[in-house]
């Protein structure tokens, strides 16, 4: 892995710059220049009042630990005293797992695959073989395990190496059927060689291939047993450097075992047999099964199987030998899954597995290779999982594993980290989460139990949260070393199962993973949970211990991008923010719904990607749905995925948007508050200047839609389409034939600039026909928007669109910047839709001339334009449940370079302010019975008590650039232009060492943190 410092680039941020010069930067940030933006008036003089603390000596980038499986493990190794466990991988890390807690990653700096691990058992050391034919001894005697010696094959490659116990000899097996030994204190060759022409008979004219197994004799260490790849054996006496013995099969070796008394060993070969051989009689096999092989009804030979690449022989005193083996299943079965069989006595068991097996160890109780071995699990190494199975038990349960490996069991599609949580949170979801678990693992501990960990100085609770493709959430304990599972929700169970053999014929615009997690909002201190899914849908969530059976509350907002009303407007275009008594929609149930079609068989309209359960839903203690609000399909077109998403308990209200449009709903009164697109938010304070422009210089504009959005199904939705596409016999009301006439003419002046002689021009557009004339069914559709709607296309009136920011040049060329798009496509095409790419709740003053704060939502756009929505509450909580809330624009307008990331507050003191919240309280309490309880919030309002001046900061930062204002005088204090050559991915205001800062995520793979309103 590619090491970088982490560069001070809190130094200097602050050194006042002439405004003129340009805020340099690289990608990482350092050397960037924050300068005044103007005068904050009577708070003016904020680094006066503030005393910052933070200096870059506070930072310090540390890798603790990795959490997840292993990626592309090769190897495996166990230490049966110590009781630790290390895991190779194919990228050179070593993974050392020991009892919960104990977990320490190692890395080769070769980045060669490990082929093998060998524990020096109960030395705390650790042999290494890699692919680049180097030996490597480590030490696991200190806190940071470290290489100690290092020996490189130059000639030969490594095939296999065995160190027996208690020995200070490695034997080294190679690709060319020699054996070499390697002394294992000074950790180089002692000269020792046995050649594979000595080891085999003289008259035997053919190399018998790589060396596949080395061991030694638990009967005499002096003893070298050598198995070859095509199935020669030689017993090699090292003190008289010849062979004993010699044995053939004529089917390939892949492993050999020993019985612990050193009179038999067992082979497995590639046709899917086990032979067993006595030494006493080598010429041919004692034993000969395949195990999976088909019983011949003339009493010949079992048909071959599949290879057994491995297998171990443990015995027991008072029980039959256990015979554990992978592979060696039937060829006339190719669809079963891979396996581990476990043959005891007569009895045969085959654990399916749901990976390919990597390796696997059986556990023994003693590591001495003379004595009755006693095994009592088998750790079996899977590709993307491990698996330990308990032989003591007469079925062969397995263990609960303790690790957190099973992050990645479906794909990990998003991540939330939250600290200094309320201290009851965890005990309350480890508690809801244990009643959740599978039945059926073995009763007894974890059997890899080595290992010590302490908790360190932290003590604050930490929980991670992440979302995965298939719908789940995964709440974690991070306040420890090691990850642990709290609870696991399943978002699909809101959601009726798709019929097998539906197929396309819903209304899903993804294919696989419809369920995926795209978004979480979580507060720790109401509990409640808010997740946005891949198919246009938002889910909240509250929090009980009582379990309930209830339906499930569902809304449909239906969020259309109108960019065409721009270009003519009418007198009696709706008002963008309607009345009370329009923004109260009654709740809807999927049940009674009546799904609208445009016209019946062309087009899907008002109708969601997914079915909510229409029936009563048995909820389990834990989080429980309370509404599902999704968006419609809108005449034929699925509804743009979400790109932002905010919850505030204590006004009881969700906000989420995409590059269509906003959506305000209220979740107490079940209610859409608003749903408009991002156009209508400016109202009159739209910065932009968008004047219709002639067709003729906007040949790429469908290209430019297209990439504008990320979804997999924006290729699909921005094609060109012939206004004659839709089917159907809707007839026009006689009284718009004005109006569409008029419409008609419109049509042609614009003329749809993607079409010439009948042609589609647009590179991402298809074959069109020549007609460009308005269907009976666009018609019918221009009817139904009303007045001061006209029928066109997204693509089609989004082209007309001429739009220029009264920025400066600079700022211009730094928002047409662009991390997917191709810069021939111009910002002009691109801007048509203006994605909402930030909300945030908090208790600000909205306009210049407030002399109070109340309570806002802020709106940052993916144009780097921020907008102050007012939120009118009830005046008193008593009436939330029946009082409207209204939603009005401010008027206010902010600016940044780039998309906006994250919002943040400061009080006058330069302290995080904190959003309010309700605190929790449990929906479903049998002690209230029916008594209305009163909700207890707790605001976060910034003091008034001083003079007439400014008592709020507001941090906004963007992928480019990062600005504090002063309020309610909206005065920049402060800008900084984080990088001019990539841009954040992510973005947080943090408090560390009771300060603030702007950490940030960089698309290069820097992290910087910033601070502010400091000399």
């Amino acid at each position: 892995m590619k090491k970088f410092n982490f560069r001070k680039v809190l130094d200097g941020l602050t050194a006042a710059s002439p405004v003129g010069s340009s805020g340099g930067g690289s990608g990482s940030g350092a050397g960037g220049s924050v300068h005044p933006g103007g005068t904050a008036g009577a708070a003016g003089t904020p680094r006066e009042e503030i005393q910052e603390t933070l200096t870059s000596d506070y930072f310090q980038i540390c890798k603790t630990v990795r959490h997840g499986f292993p990626y592309l493990p090769t190897a495996l190794a166990f230490d049966p005293v110590q009781k630790i466990l290390a895991i190779g991988t194919r990228t050179g890390a070593i993974r050392i797992l020991g009892r919960p807690g104990v977990d320490c990653y190692c890395q080769h700096e070769s980045g060669a695959a490990v082929l093998q691990l060998q524990f020096l058992i109960n030395e705390g050391a650790l042999v290494s073989a890699c692919a680049d034919d180097a030996l490597h001894l480590w030490n696991l005697r200190q806190k940071r395990p470290a290489i100690l010696h290092s020996l490189k094959f130059n000639r030969e490659r490594i095939t296999y190496c065995h160190l027996p116990f208690q020995s200070k000899w490695l034997y080294v097996g190679t690709e060319r059927g020699n054996t070499h030994i390697v002394n294992i204190e000074s950790f180089i060759l002692s000269g020792y060689v046995i050649m594979w022409n000595k080891a085999i008979e003289l008259s035997t004219k053919t190399h018998p291939g790589p060396v596949v197994h080395l061991s030694d004799s638990p009967r005499d260490e002096g003893k070298l047993l050598i198995g070859y790849e095509n199935g020669t054996i030689v017993f090699w006496d090292l003190r008289s450097k010849r062979a004993d013995l010699r044995a053939y099969y004529d089917e390939a070796i892949h492993s050999v075992a020993w019985h612990h008394e050193g009179k038999q060993f067992m082979c497995s070969h590639s046709d899917g047999s086990l032979t067993l051989w006595n030494l006493k009689s080598p010429n041919r096999p004692f034993q000969t099964t395949i195990p999976h092989g088909k019983v011949q009804r003339d009493g010949k030979k079992p048909e071959s199987c599949k290879p057994i690449l491995k297998v171990e022989y443990k015995t027991c005193k008072n029980s039959e030998p256990f015979v554990v083996f992978s592979g060696g299943l039937s060829y006339d079965k190719p669809c079963r899954r891979p396996s581990l069989t476990i043959m005891h006595g007569k009895a045969i068991t085959v654990l399916e597995m749901d990976h390919p097996i990597v390796d696997f160890l059986t556990l023994c109780e003693t590591p001495y290779p003379n004595e009755f071995q006693e095994p009592y699990a088998v750790v079996v190494l899977l590709e993307k999982d491990l698996i330990v199975v308990d032989l003591t038990q007469t079925n062969f349960p397995i263990f609960e594993n303790p690790y957190p490996i099973d992050i990645h069991e479906s794909p990990v599609t998003c991540t939330e980290y939250f600290a200094d949580c309320p201290p009851d949170l965890i005990p309350v979801l480890y508690s809801v989460g244990a009643k959740h678990k599978k039945q059926g693992y073995s009763n007894k501990e974890w059997p890899i139990s080595g290992g010590a960990w302490n908790l360190g100085a932290q003590t604050y609770p930490e929980i991670i949260i992440t979302g995965h493709a298939d719908g789940s959430v995964k709440f974690w304990d991070a306040s420890a070393i090691t990850l642990q599972m709290l609870y696991k929700l399943k978002t699909s169970k809101v959601f009726e199962k798709q019929k097998v053999g539906e197929g396309k014929a819903t209304a899903e615009i993804v294919e696989e993973d419809p369920f995926a997690v795209q978004m979480m909002y979580w507060c720790p201190e109401s509990r409640i949970f808010c997740v946005a899914g891949v198919s246009a849908y938002v889910i909240v969530y509250r929090f009980s211990k009582h379990e309930v059976n209830t339906e499930i509350a569902s809304l449909e907002v239906r969020l259309q991008c109108e960019v065409e009303d721009i270009i003519t407007p009418e007198p009696e275009t709706n008002p963008p923010f309607p009345d009370a008594s329009s923004q109260l929609p009654s709740i809807k149930s999927l049940s009674g719904s009546t799904n609208t079609v445009a016209c019946e068989g062309t087009m899907k309209d008002s109708i969601p990607c997914l079915s909510v359960k229409a029936r009563p839903v048995r909820m389990p203690p834990g989080y429980q749905a309370d509404l599902v609000i999704q968006l419609v399909w809108v005449d034929g077109e699925p509804p743009q995925q979400i790109t932002s998403l905010a919850v505030n308990s204590a006004y009881g209200l969700v906000a989420f948007g995409n590059c269509n449009g906003l959506a305000v709903v209220d979740f107490m009164q079940k209610t859409v508050l608003l749903s408009m697109g991002t156009l209508d938010l400016y109202g009159s304070s739209d910065p932009y200047q968008r004047q219709p422009r002639s067709p003729r210089k906007s040949r790429q504009f469908a290209a430019g839609l297209t990439e504008l959005s990320d979804s997999p199904v924006s290729l699909e939705l921005e094609r060109c389409k012939s206004p004659t596409s839709g089917k159907g016999d809707c007839l026009a009301n006689a009284k718009y034939r004005g109006r569409i006439s008029a419409l008609k003419q419109l049509i042609c002046c614009i003329h749809f600039p993607d079409h010439v002689n009948g042609h589609c021009t647009s590179p991402t557009s298809q074959s069109c026909s020549s007609g460009k004339r308005l269907s009976s069914a666009d018609v019918s559709r221009a009817n139904r928007r009303g007045p001061g709607r006209p029928p066109f296309r997204k693509a089609q009136s989004a082209a007309c669109m001429e739009i220029s920011l009264p920025v400066t040049t600079e700022e211009n060329r730094e928002n047409s910047f662009s991390r997917s798009r191709s810069s021939s496509v111009s910002s002009i095409d691109r801007d048509s839709k203006e994605a909402i790419t930030a909300l945030y709740f908090m208790e600000s003053f909205a306009r210049k001339n407030d002399s109070a704060v109340s309570s806002c939502l802020w709106v940052g756009t993916g144009l780097g334009m921020v907008i102050i929505l007012s939120l009118n509450l009830p005046a008193s909580d008593d009436l939330r449940q029946s009082e409207p809330v209204m939603v009005s624009p401010s008027g206010t307008v902010l600016t940044l370079k780039g998309a906006v990331l994250t919002f943040a507050c400061l009080d006058c003191m330069g302290t995080l302010t904190h959003q309010p919240y309700e605190v929790w309280r449990d929906p479903h309490s049998a002690d209230d019975g029916d008594k209305t309880r009163k909700r207890k919030l707790v605001m976060h309002s910034p003091s008034s008590s001083q003079d007439m001046g400014d008592h709020q900061f507001a941090v906004i930062c963007s992928e480019k650039q990062a600005k504090v204002f002063s309020l309610p005088s909206q005065t920049c204090l402060y800008v900084h232009n984080i990088t001019e050559t990539s841009f954040l991915l992510r973005a947080d205001v943090v408090t560390l060492c009771n300060s603030v800062c702007l950490a940030c995520f960089c698309a290069n793979g820097h992290i910087m943190t910033l601070r502010y309103l400091s000399n």
